[in-house]
């Protein structure tokens, strides 16, 4: 539980300063555009990209070995036909769910509460969904 809350505490104060200090909002998506479709221009993006994947190699050396967790391999077409629909809906939707929830609901953006209130009330319709009507069926 400490990881997690430390986790947290960092990824809003990544936000807080790339908003404050440097005046861009720290979506992870939005950033990895500007690196892909300009990357001379995208210095601030580029940086803060590298950033957080160094702080995750660091976190590696500092915490020690990590435990594996396996999960059943799924075939590579489900893959990429699932990572370009999570890109698609990206750009549908102007940034991710972390990006609309961490940095776009602490800047007070509307489009930002109606895109987490869309992701909220989707994620709980498919569980109700998968749980309750699809599972009992099984059953």
């Amino acid at each position: 539980m400490l990881t997690a809350l430390l986790g947290g505490l960092l990824i809003g104060a990544s936000a807080s300063v790339a908003w404050s200090g440097a005046g861009q909002i720290a979506g992870i998506s939005g950033l990895l555009g500007r690196v892909i479709r300009a990357p001379a221009s995208a210095s601030f993006a580029a940086w803060f990209l590298g950033a957080l994947l160094l702080t995750s190699v660091a976190l590696a050396f500092v915490s020690g070995p990590w435990r594996v967790v396996s999960v059943p391999a799924r075939p590579l077409a489900l893959i990429a036909a699932a990572g370009l629909l999570v890109g698609y809906g990206t750009q549908l939707g102007n940034g991710c769910t972390s990006g609309h929830g961490v940095c776009g609901l602490s800047r007070g953006s509307a489009r930002s509460l109606a895109a987490v209130l869309t992701f909220m009330l989707s994620a709980a319709a498919v569980v109700f969904i998968a749980r309750h009507l699809v599972a009992g069926a099984v059953r």
